[in-house]
């Protein structure tokens, strides 16, 4: 556990302090939290217009654009959702995790702000640079696919950026450290934090190492390069890109958890054990992008996506008992204690931070969880890898859950560090919900899909000849249009997430923070009474019963699902 120090009176010119935290926070980390977080929501209304024009496209009724716009489009949309938004929220919370939480200043402000434009300089060229048509190559850039110099040099100097900045972060946690701004470890939050703070040191070195090499052939200083070592190298970054997020989420889901409830885990230390575990092994993972590659051998494959990866997953299941048995925890000691799920009915289900925490769990554990475990395994994985099942699957993670955790923080950050009232708070309430619905159409729809035999990469499913469209099914369209009213579903729940933001920050009332959860007046609130009406708190060791059933339900699920996937994959088999 953590004990925070308070700063010298000689640092507190440079410092404001919060009323509700009653910390000290770093005026320039502040700046550039904000700055960071705007850029964020930008790349994040770039990226889902581009969402909405690509499911309508792949939605087979309507078709919208032809193919190379799609494919256009789908550069553009992979690269500022998975990357630019994402990575500049991220940056934002590792500001926020060092500077803020610990009391402690900033070490090198000035180097922080030339990260950032590092990083708003290369995700701009790379933008341009695909929208003119010089950059049709998809997320993935495979060679032999070239795309211009800038393309290339783009995603280098965002890369960059980004380093310098997970460098700035682990500087200021250091020099927290040494200035004695904190006694003991690091908050659990923090601690998440450093962990996806690692991973991203590795992730942005293995980019590198294939970006790097691409832009000098596409300036054609180097030979022409091998394809199956990019795409080595590649998912060396574009894979633990991903685990960046999820490392960065699950401290957000602590944050959330105790921030609406008062949530404490259970068992830190085992919580910080997960952590590592995510460090260790998590980006073992990135080898099913692999197993159809004939370059490597059996034992490899099996290795990393069967025994290491499950490492990693034993480090999700610790999460997705630690938390949701923190929040049972603080709700039984508010008195809810009636029944084995009093907690949950009784739980806070119109403030929006709780809501995007549990919406946010459900989708990326049920859907995004369970489906990334099986495909991860080589046979299913030969079947469904250039299925559209693998963009049901990391739809569900890194937009269901990724995605709607960063939502849910940012509500608090408008009060907490825009300072700014924050408005339109019935539609921050409901904003999780129908952002999460969508996505779930949407993931669903695309999983469906993808069973059926509808490809991944290709705009049309009419395309080839009468004899391959027998083995795509009427009802494979029917699903397609199930992810298309998702599409449009969830495009109206980030309408509304950037409504409320873009309200608040710039008609907001400039105030201090009052309280951490979203709470109208008493005549209108926003969430239920946090207190039973006998005002009478559980006492004693808290048990928490009804997590352990959710999570045995869970398991159940994932045993279900997983075998029959290997049921469906014999009589593939015995049909061929």
């Amino acid at each position: 556990m953590a004990t925070i120090a308070v700063p010298q009176p000689q640092d507190d010119a440079n410092f404001r302090t919060c009323p509700v935290t009653a910390l000290k926070v770093d005026l320039a980390a502040e700046k550039l939290i904000i700055a960071n977080a705007v850029a964020a929501v930008v790349f994040l209304a770039i990226g889902g217009l581009f969402a909405l024009l690509l499911a309508l496209t792949r939605w087979q009724a309507i078709h919208l654009l032809n193919p190379v716009w799609f494919y256009r489009i789908l550069t553009a949309h992979g690269f500022d959702m998975l990357v630019c938004w994402i990575v500049f929220f991220e940056v934002a919370g590792l500001y926020f995790g060092s500077a803020v939480m610990l009391n402690a200043r900033l070490v090198q402000p000035k180097i922080g702000w030339a990260a950032f434009i590092l990083m708003a300089g290369g995700a701009l060229m790379t933008n341009i640079m695909v929208m003119l048509g010089e950059a049709d190559v998809m997320f993935t850039a495979y060679v032999p696919l070239k795309a211009h110099p800038l393309f290339y040099l783009g995603i280098v100097l965002f890369a960059v950026g980004a380093l310098i900045a997970v460098i700035l972060f682990f500087a200021t946690v250091i020099t927290a450290k040494r200035e004695r701004r904190y006694e003991g470890s690091a908050p659990l939050v923090t601690y998440g934090l450093i962990a996806a703070a690692i991973i991203a040191v590795y992730t942005l070195l293995s980019g590198a190492l294939a970006f790097v090499p691409a832009l000098l052939w596409s300036l054609d200083w180097i030979p022409p390069l091998d394809p199956g070592y990019y795409r080595n190298l590649f998912w060396g970054f574009g894979h633990p890109a991903q685990q960046i997020n999820l490392a960065a989420m699950v401290a957000i889901w602590y944050a959330l958890a105790a921030i609406t409830v008062g949530a404490v885990p259970l068992n830190e230390k085992l919580s910080r054990l997960a952590f590592i575990l995510y460090v260790l092994f998590i980006n073992l993972g990135s080898a099913h992008h692999l197993l159809t590659d004939p370059g490597y051998s059996f034992l490899w494959k099996v290795t990393n996506t069967s025994y290491a990866m499950y490492l990693a997953v034993l480090g999700s299941l610790i999460h997705a008992f630690s938390i949701p048995g923190a929040v049972e925890a603080a709700q039984r000691r508010k008195g809810y204690t009636k029944s084995l799920f009093e907690w949950i009915r009784k739980a806070p289900w119109r403030e929006p931070g709780f809501s995007a925490l549990v919406i946010s769990m459900v989708l990326f554990g049920w859907i995004g969880g369970v489906t990334g475990v099986t495909i991860g395994t080589e046979q299913v994985n030969m079947l469904a890898h250039n299925t559209m099942r693998l963009p049901g699957h990391f739809h569900a993670t890194v937009v269901s859950g990724t995605t709607l955790a960063f939502m849910g923080l940012t509500y608090y950050l408008i009060p907490l560090i825009f300072r700014r009232e924050l408005k339109l708070k019935s539609w921050a309430s409901r904003q999780p919900y129908v952002f999460g619905f969508g996505m779930l159409l949407v993931s669903i729809g695309m999983i469906a899909s993808g069973l059926q035999g509808v490809p991944r990469r290709h705009w049309d499913i009419t395309f080839a000849s009468s004899t391959f469209k027998a083995f795509i099914p009427s009802t494979a369209e029917f699903m397609l249009g199930i992810m298309g009213i998702g599409a449009i579903i969830a495009i109206v729940g980030g309408v509304m997430y950037l409504t409320v933001v873009l309200t608040s920050v710039l008609t907001g009332k400039r105030q201090e923070a009052r309280r951490l959860t979203l709470v109208m007046s008493q005549e209108n609130p926003l969430v239920d009474d946090a207190i039973p009406a006998n005002g009478k708190e559980a006492t004693g060791k808290i048990a928490p019963k009804g997590t352990v059933v959710l999570v045995f339900g869970f398991l159940m699920f994932f045993v279900i699902y997983y075998f029959s996937n290997w049921w469906l994959l014999g009589r593939t088999w015995m049909i061929n």
